[in-house]
């Protein structure tokens, strides 16, 4: 029987407890919005265990509903206390994101996570995203003055990595309205890192829970065209996250064990037919990964994501990425790299 055994790191546990608060804390939230606009949900809690547990894992809520689209609030914390041969000690994760149901209501992406190598030095990666289907200029500003206030001096730095990292170079657009990055944080206080991470998550989070029912409480006649613009949308992000995101790619090259929680931010149906014209756009090897990804989609218009597709999904990266590992160089990055794979297998 598998059970999750946690680093012993002291700095790793203090990042597991802060992650673990901001799991409950974000999950009670967005099923207080739910009750509280009058729609039912149910919140759903699975494990997932690295090595059978020796190395970590961790758990993931999702909540269903007609709220959401897909939901996934997932923490974890992967450690090599018993391998001395590698540098890293332990890397400790929320990763979050939220798709709603209601077209006028934006996505949410937040990651926050500590990585601490043996010699015990350690860095925070602290990212945040808006992606709405169909931008509320209001929502896109409070969105922003709130990252300007949690971050302050970090926010120009965050914000330009994060317009790097999420644009789509094919579509000549970005993934969302509002991208905060930052790769690499520690300071020679890491109290003050630790509780700036802490307010940063806590921030992202009441932002959102208060934009989230301000949209699903509008009043306002919600249509097919704004269904359809949710689909294409949602099939833009599935595209980003397949063929661009370095930390979706990165997580199913380390290991197999967590395939359905690594691909939690895919939604829940695509447009397959545009996907497939957007096939062609992509330089190879590229647009031979997602052609790859195409044939292993249900063959249907509105194209529906479940945890059997992912899996297969899953399979088809690993190998892609396998037979042509000079891709990595083409996905999205940030002006300061993390050599995530190799940390974790060196």
């Amino acid at each position: 029987m598998s059970e999750l055994v946690y680093s012993n790191s002291h700095a790793a546990g203090d990042a597991y407890r802060l992650v673990s608060r901001l799991q409950l804390t974000f999950v009670n939230g967005l099923e207080t919005v739910a009750r509280s606009v009058g729609i039912p949900c149910e919140m759903h809690n699975s494990e997932w265990f690295r090595d059978q547990g020796s190395h970590g894992g961790g758990n993931r809520f999702g909540l269903t509903g007609p709220l959401f689209n897909r939901s996934s609030v997932n923490i974890s914390q992967v450690h090599y206390d018993d391998l001395p041969g590698k540098k890293l000690g332990s890397a400790t994760a929320l990763s979050t994101i939220i798709h709603p149901n209601n077209p006028l209501a934006p996505s949410l992406h937040l990651h926050l996570s500590w990585t601490e190598f043996k010699n015990k030095t350690g860095f925070w990666r602290l990212m945040a995203d808006l992606n709405p289907a169909i931008e509320d200029n209001h929502a896109t500003q409070t969105f922003n003055n709130c990252l300007k206030t949690v971050a302050s001096k970090s926010y120009l730095e965050a914000s330009l990595q994060g317009d790097r990292y999420f644009y789509i170079p094919v579509l000549k657009r970005h993934r969302g309205v509002a991208h905060f990055y930052l790769e690499g944080y520690q300071t020679e206080r890491p109290e003050s890192d630790s509780q700036f991470a802490g307010a940063f998550g806590q921030a992202v989070i009441r932002c959102y829970l208060t934009l989230l029912k301000q949209a699903v409480t509008r009043s306002g006649v919600i249509t097919e065209a704004h269904y359809q613009q949710q689909l294409d949308y949602h099939t833009l992000y599935f595209l980003q996250v397949l063929t661009l995101d370095r930390g979706t790619t990165s997580g199913l090259l380390i290991h197999n064990q967590n395939d359905i929680g690594i691909l939690a931010s895919l939604p829940a149906n695509i447009n397959k037919p545009l996907l497939t014209m957007w096939q062609k756009k992509l330089p190879p090897p590229q647009n031979q990964l997602l052609a790859n990804i195409l044939a292993v989609l249900p063959e249907q218009s509105l194209c529906p994501i479940d945890d059997h597709t992912k899996k297969m999904i899953a399979t088809t990266v690993r190998c892609h990425y396998q037979n042509h590992p000079e891709a990595i160089d083409l996905q999205a990055n940030a002006a300061k790299t993390t050599h995530t794979v190799a940390n974790h297998r060196g």
